[in-house]
């Protein structure tokens, strides 16, 4: 039997940004005893973006470290930014999360929202840091309202499962739209999710389609995935099994399980596309070898039946035990 499956994103890990900043135009916040050094600061931080993206030099991340400390040491926010990311990801230097946190740290108290952000994900994940929710939701409040998207996405799943806030559908809503109309994807099929789920929101299966189109435009699987069931079903908008069909594949390529099972089932129905048990055993065994226990059961049916694929009963018993494992009350 078909099962249709909507994922729900609002449990999800927070963003984060880990990449230097190079943006020669960037506001450079200095602390107020530098600033009759402003000029050679700005000269250190362009130097380090040289040496980091090998712009005219050969590209040498020590020497990119080199300069952003030089800059940073002074108080400039965006080379205590990039200093920050260079020690998280142990590029140019040794790794090392709490020289990280410390970097981020004296950016964020700056007002740099993406060291905001990132000092957010630190506390949030407990690294380089004591785990602590109240200041990752204080971190990202910072940046979000400054209109941070990601900070702004990490807010609203903040809220949304009540880490670190009280629970708070409607506020988790407030700022996944916020991050969703900036176009962060992971907002938009969030957004989606509550508007189809009528959490914290009138219930609008329309508006559930638009924000997932939005996002699953971008490429993202769970969003393709979630408008193929749209499609399929015909909720929220017309009834086309061929377009269920053409999004469960876009996120099936990309590795999507839930979409891949989704996808052979389709095969397997002939629904939307021609009927071909191979092809559906194919997609199901995409999916059941990354844990999708839905699809495992389905494999030991075919298995089972020698539907698409030659009778073996020992690797049919094989896949409903890895799905019954999993709680599949049918394998």
């Amino acid at each position: 039997m078909k099962k249709f499956s909507i994922v729900i994103l609002t449990l999800t890990v927070f963003c984060c940004v880990q990449s230097v900043t190079a943006n020669s135009n960037e506001s450079h916040h200095l602390n107020n005893t530098h600033t009759d050094n402003k000029e050679s600061v700005i000269a250190d931080y362009d130097l380090g973006n040289e040496y980091y993206f090998g712009t005219g030099v050969t590209q040498d991340y020590k020497q990119a470290v080199n300069w952003y400390h030089k800059a940073a040491d002074q108080g400039d926010a965006p080379s205590q930014y990039n200093l920050g990311v260079m020690y998280a990801n142990g590029t140019g230097v040794t790794q090392d999360y709490k020289q990280a946190v410390n970097w981020y740290h004296k950016a964020a108290d700056q007002g740099d929202a993406t060291a905001q952000v990132n000092l957010g994900v630190m506390y949030a994940d407990g690294t380089g840091v004591t785990q602590d929710y109240k200041q990752a939701f204080k971190w990202y409040h910072k940046a979000a309202i400054q209109g941070y998207a990601p900070s702004q996405y990490d807010l609203g799943a903040m809220y949304a499962n009540g880490i670190g806030v009280t629970q708070d559908y409607k506020q988790a809503v407030n700022w996944y739209h916020k991050a969703a109309d900036q176009g962060d994807a992971t907002a938009q099929v969030n957004l989606g999710v509550m508007y189809e789920n009528g959490t914290g929101v009138t219930q609008d299966y329309k508006q559930a389609v638009n924000w997932y189109h939005k996002a699953a435009i971008q490429g993202y699987a769970a969003a393709q995935n979630n408008l193929g069931v749209m499609y399929e079903n015909g909720t929220g908008v017309t009834q086309d099994c061929k377009q269920a069909v053409n999004w469960y594949h876009k996120a099936a390529i990309q590795g999507y399980a839930m979409a891949q099972f989704n996808l052979g089932a389709m095969y397997a129905d002939g629904t939307g596309v021609t009927q071909d048990y191979k092809q559906a055993f194919k997609w199901y065994h995409k999916a059941a070898i990354q844990g999708y226990a839905p699809s495992q059961y389905d494999l030991g049916a075919m298995y089972a039946n020698g539907i698409g694929v030659t009778q073996d009963y020992k690797e049919a018993f094989k896949w409903y035990h890895k799905a019954a494992n999993q709680g599949d009350a049918t394998a």
